[in-house]
């Protein structure tokens, strides 16, 4: 932990801390920012969780969810004034502003100290304290890491763990990726041994399907996939009008691209995502073919080795033929 003693030092009197995460949050985003969140109102801190986008409607049981400030027009006004006048900036789940889209000119400009806690690679060096380890599981690992850290196992609570237990739940793919750790495990029990009621975290997270979303998921199956054998790649291409034709909402989409990777013989797969304007990638793989740098190398994008995004300059149908283009550079990796 860098400067751990000076964050201390800071926290021993009441703050006004923003706690902010990337855009589109998932649960460990979401979770990790709630579980800070309760901790630090519980020593007596006054704090705001700002989320660039909004996210999907399965995290919103999360114990906090109600008082998280989502980012619009409407609202940019009070958000700026609270960026610029907090204390300290906690950073989490993002190595870089361009991450949390709006907020990102309003965190740098603000004079708050800042703190980052991420586990993604290459971060960038705008932290007054940062917890930063690659190799953890979740920044929600990382979160209940620093509460240690700050004496505060005693504090935390039933739904702070839960929070907690459902980031580290879903960035390691229930328990399957390889960045699952005997560590991580005995986090767990920890959080069980608090209260966490795994079963009742799982079914909220993964068994709370609106029946477009199902249809959905039927659909891209049938009629969307696309699997190069050859290649050991499979994808999915959904364009804007299939969105509005489903009423996709924040987090429709989450987990498709798994299913192309669950594939026998499929090494890589992605989705090709067209909604609000831009062109949107998700990459999964398995083994040594490490699709964060192929997601930054040509689509602007970042991530860990076998789970990165990126987006496109390029429109949709441009975008598909430049990805085919480069399928054959993962064969070289092979």
């Amino acid at each position: 932990m860098k400067e751990l003693n000076a964050l201390k030092a800071l926290l021993d009197s009441p703050q006004k801390i923003v706690i902010t995460t990337h855009a589109n949050p998932d649960a460990d985003a979401l979770g990790s920012s709630l579980g800070l969140y309760h901790f630090l109102k519980g020593r007596g801190h006054s704090v705001e969780v700002i989320t660039p986008t909004d996210y999907p409607q399965f995290l919103h049981w999360m114990s906090g969810n109600e008082d998280v400030i989502i980012y619009d027009d409407s609202k940019a006004e009070r958000i700026g004034t609270l960026v610029k006048n907090a204390d300290l900036i906690c950073c989490l789940d993002f190595n870089g502003m361009k991450r949390i889209k709006s907020l990102g000119p309003l965190v740098e400009a603000s004079d708050a100290k800042k703190l980052l806690v991420d586990h993604h690679l290459n971060p960038e060096e705008f932290a007054d304290f940062a917890l930063w380890d690659n190799k953890a599981a979740a920044t929600a690992e990382l979160i209940y890491d620093l509460i240690l850290l700050l004496d505060g196992k005693k504090e935390i609570t039933v739904g702070m763990a839960e929070a907690l237990y459902a980031g580290i739940m879903t960035d390691t793919g229930s328990f399957k990726h390889n960045s699952t750790s005997a560590k991580i495990h005995r986090t767990v029990a920890e959080l069980m041994d608090i209260g966490v009621d795994i079963n009742k975290v799982s079914r909220l997270i993964y068994d709370t399907n609106s029946l477009n979303r199902l249809r959905f998921i039927g659909y891209a199956l049938m009629e969307k996939l696309t699997v190069d054998a050859e290649n050991k790649v499979a994808y999915f291409v959904i364009n804007a009008d299939e969105h509005e034709r489903f009423h996709l909402k924040s987090g429709d989409t989450e987990g498709l691209v798994n299913y192309a990777l669950s594939i026998q013989g499929i090494m890589v797969a992605a989705i090709i995502m067209e909604r609000d304007g831009e062109v949107k990638m998700s990459f999964r793989s398995v083994g040594d073919h490490a699709v964060n740098d192929f997601a930054s190398e040509y689509f602007n994008g970042g991530g860990h080795k076998n789970a990165a995004g990126g987006i496109s300059d390029l429109p949709l149908d441009e975008t598909i033929e430049k990805f085919k283009s480069l399928i054959p550079n993962f064969q070289q990796q092979s």
